[in-house]
């Protein structure tokens, strides 16, 4: 039996919406054919800055189902204290 890959949908705040569309960024399909769905906390990182996850929501689109991330701001990496 194989598992059907996650389809992941990131939401982000207005500001952070706002920054990726200026700079063009792409974001990355982190879950892409993965079965394990990201938890809350857990950091993506990517054009040099993280977001946090904050919320998870479930939602039904289309006949399959949808997990929601809500992320937190951005933090540039430089702005950013690990330890």
């Amino acid at each position: 039996m194989t598992q059907a890959s996650i389809r992941v949908a990131l939401a982000f705040d207005r500001d952070d919406q706002a920054w990726i569309r200026q700079n063009k960024v792409t974001v990355p399909n982190f879950w892409d054919g993965h079965a394990i769905p990201p938890a809350q906390g857990d950091v993506l990182r990517f054009a040099g800055r993280q977001f946090v996850v904050h919320a998870r929501v479930w939602e039904h689109e289309g006949g399959s189902p949808v997990l929601r991330l809500f992320l937190g701001s951005a933090q540039a990496q430089s702005d950013t204290v690990f330890g």
